[in-house]
């Protein structure tokens, strides 16, 4: 069992199984809310245990695929635990207990800053992998 949360602690989860894959994110919407490193976790093995109330949602734009969710007391960015897919993405940082993942790829790199360099040797997509 994997615990997460965000800051303020009024949002809390857990996953019965590990994520699994770890991807980074460069688009500039996900760097904008501080959620660039995602696991996907399948909704099955996901269980709130905190705060339902306090999640606030942010509607994709055009060209990006998911919702993202929010904890409106402290603004954690929380991925898509508010959404209803089967597997969705949550930040990384969120998890309370470590996770035994490293980053699979990386995605929008096209968007990329220069300021942010690629340390690693997983894959490189433009825009979404599905997309390229």
């Amino acid at each position: 069992m994997l615990r997460g949360s965000c800051c303020c602690g009024a949002v809390g989860f857990e996953v019965s199984q590990p994520p699994s894959m770890m991807a980074t994110c460069h688009c500039t919407r996900c760097r904008k809310v501080g959620a660039a490193t995602f696991v996907f976790v399948v909704r099955e093995n996901f269980r709130l245990v905190a705060g339902e109330d306090a999640i606030a949602i942010y509607m994709p734009e055009d060209g990006y695929r998911y919702t993202r969710s929010f904890c409106s007391k402290c603004g954690s960015a929380l991925g898509e635990i508010g959404g209803n897919g089967e597997s969705f993405p949550i930040p990384a940082n969120c998890f309370d207990d470590p996770l035994d993942l490293s980053v699979r790829f990386h995605e929008f790199v096209a968007e990329k800053p220069d300021w942010l360099p690629i340390c690693d040797q997983a894959k490189q997509f433009d825009r979404h992998p599905v997309s390229n």
